[in-house]
């Protein structure tokens, strides 16, 4: 998954927002205690980030 792409979805799925706000301050244990961004500064797959994005905030299977 290309990262803009990671983006556009995290856009759609909570507001642009609410996304820029989670991926900054939200630590995710399935990314070793890494917020979204440092994650995927770190270089964490995007795909792998979405996954536990989807998992920690109930993302419906459809839209994942």
């Amino acid at each position: 998954m290309r990262v803009t792409y990671f983006w556009e979805l995290m856009d759609a799925e909570f507001g642009p927002a609410r996304a820029a706000s989670m991926s900054r301050d939200h630590v995710f244990a399935q990314l070793g205690g890494r917020t979204v961004v440092e994650a995927l500064e770190y270089g964490i797959d995007a795909r792998d980030v979405w996954k536990a994005v989807c998992e920690e905030y109930d993302v419906p299977p459809a839209r994942r």
